[in-house]
């Protein structure tokens, strides 16, 4: 991986890059140059002031602040906050940054499951929207009125627009660095970042309509509405496999990272496939005849959970293919679930009914459960759009409560949802775009 990788890797796992610079410039009324010329020896001292959060948004600055936070400032941090004993042996870099990344994802556990949380909501489309995606502090927003938004979530200002062609519906999308990729109607379509945009062809018998999409570059993968599963390459541009996966309608899909892939059906049913073979690997079944609506994998624990259009949670181990527990959330549909991809803990759930679950991954518990205040803390303005706050409110757990009796307008349902260190970006199918802070 390159350093310029590891930077972006550094950058998503901790969220956008905070203020730090700019009210140091604002209170003391320094230019950034200097700033960014400050004596080693000075820089270190005002990193000590810092959180880890903090110091690693720091470190992607640039090369000079980050061999100081690498070198001296971690490892104080770990001194102070691990080990208060400072004569103790400071672990090597690799067992440091695993004991840090270990305190970091402890800190994101209890804020999604205990913390004050905040909900800032903007209008980000014309119409609605119903998708989103979350990497490297940007989130990616579409699907209902032509165009794919990159938005930045320190500024909440869009970056970058994607216009999608007039004659074709935006179906699903994901992105990276570099590129977006998309599924419209029958085809893909692949917007650069660079401002170029191709749509693949669609040779008659080889690609019927489709529900979903995934890629692992070079290959995207389109989960199909007669249950078989395309696979493009993205360079070539041309279909290298069709795989039968299903007798029924796809709904659903996610890849493993060693490109195994994993899509659910209105059956009920998942099917694991590996391309590599193109045979299909295994069956789970869930109890859920009436279809499984999303999917996520975890390539921490190497586990698969999966949403109902009953209500159902369920999760299996990807190695064992063995079921390791299904619990019923919700009285509705689950639309979307996810997690960190360093967490081992924690997952996200939304659905119809719009309140924000948090389970236990290892049971399928849940430990919290979340919805706004409908009363407004503030309304600012950044960038063109208006931001509102709101409270977020946990709902009493142990306790049974009518869903009924909670205001739609503080429950709105939550189509997709995205996450991140300490927060979680939702969308509901209206032109709101939601983002859920924990602290």
């Amino acid at each position: 991986m390159s350093k310029h990788q590891r930077d972006f890797t550094a950058a998503e796992k901790m969220g956008p890059a905070p203020a730090f610079s700019a009210d140091l410039k604002k209170k003391r009324r320094v230019a950034p140059s200097t700033i960014l010329s400050l004596d080693g020896d000075i820089l270190a001292m005002i990193f000590t002031f810092l959180d880890m959060f903090d110091l690693v948004h720091c470190s992607v600055v640039c090369k000079f602040w980050n061999a100081i936070i690498e070198s001296r400032s971690l490892r104080e941090f770990y001194q102070r906050k691990v080990k208060k004993d400072c004569s103790s042996e400071i672990p090597e870099k690799p067992l440091l940054n695993a004991i840090l990344g270990g305190i970091a994802m402890e800190h994101h556990k209890l804020a999604l499951q205990s913390g004050v949380c905040l909900v800032d909501q903007w209008k980000g489309h014309s119409t609605m929207v119903s998708q989103c995606r979350m990497k490297m502090g940007m989130v990616v927003t579409g699907v209902g009125d032509k165009v794919i938004r990159l938005w930045s979530l320190d500024r909440y200002k869009c970056i970058e627009e994607y216009p999608v062609p007039d004659m074709f519906a935006l179906v699903d999308f994901d992105y990276d660095e570099s590129k977006i990729v998309g599924l419209i109607g029958s085809r893909l379509c692949i917007w650069r970042r660079n401002g170029k945009r191709s749509i693949f062809p669609a040779p008659e018998g080889t690609f019927v309509k489709g529900s979903c999409m995934r890629y692992f570059d070079p290959e995207a993968v389109i989960g199909c509405n007669d249950g078989t599963v395309r696979v493009f390459d993205m360079y070539s541009r041309r279909c290298s496999q069709i795989i039968r996966m299903h007798s029924a309608p796809i709904t659903c899909l996610c890849l493993s990272e060693d490109q195994l892939i994993v899509s659910g059906s209105t059956s009920g049913s998942i099917a694991i496939s590996d391309p590599s073979s193109v045979q299909q690997v295994a069956t789970l079944r869930s109890s859920d005849c009436r279809g499984i609506r999303t999917l996520c994998f975890n390539p921490s624990s190497h586990q698969v959970f999966a949403g109902s259009a009953v209500g159902y949670t369920y999760c299996w181990d990807l190695r064992t293919r063995r079921l390791l527990w299904g619990t019923r959330v919700s009285p509705n549909v689950i639309y979307t679930l996810g997690n960190l991809q360093s967490d081992t803990s924690t997952l996200a759930v939304g659905g119809i009914d719009g309140i924000l679950r948090f389970l236990n991954q290892n049971d399928g518990n849940i430990v919290s459960s979340c919805i706004m205040d409908y009363r407004l803390v503030s309304t600012s303005q950044s960038s063109s759009v208006s931001i509102q706050r709101r409270k977020g409110r946990r709902l009493p757990e142990n306790t049974h409560i009518n869903i009924d009796l909670i205001p739609m307008v503080v429950r709105p349902s939550i189509t997709c949802l995205a996450v991140g260190m300490k927060k979680i970006v939702t969308t509901d199918n209206t032109n709101d775009i939601r983002l859920w802070k924990f602290k």
